[in-house]
């Protein structure tokens, strides 16, 4: 099993990751590997929600939501504006939404690891 750092790499020659490149993706992904903060993102990569909306849906207080989403937003993995007094958390990160997609693609309901794709 070979690792590559992006598709175009898959024709070979896949360069190393740079340390900080190493260093950032650590991050993200210790970011992400709280349920609450990763059920905020999924949430957030499917429609534009407020905190309140996105609490309640995940079920934790306005309070917990708002922390986590505002790790999220400095961390670059979410982005938010305001509508009046509301703010609307999204996700427009095209690389984020990749990542997201594709790890809910690859974990099937139960929390086991869905079957590959049959070759085309």
């Amino acid at each position: 099993m070979s690792l590559v750092t992006s598709p175009t790499a898959r024709g070979g020659g896949a360069r190393r990751p740079a340390l900080p490149q190493l260093q950032a993706a650590a991050s993200t992904f210790a970011l992400l590997s709280s349920p609450v903060r990763l059920h905020l993102v999924w949430l957030a990569a499917n429609a534009p929600r407020d905190v309140g909306t996105l609490a309640r849906e995940v079920g934790v207080t306005v309070a917990s939501a708002s922390q986590h989403l505002t790790k999220l937003r400095l961390a670059g993995v979410v982005t938010t504006r305001s509508v009046g007094r509301n703010h609307i958390y999204t996700v427009e990160d095209p690389h984020i939404l990749t990542l997201v997609g594709q790890i809910f693609d690859h974990i099937s309901p139960d929390g086991t690891l869905a079957p590959d794709p049959a070759p085309r």
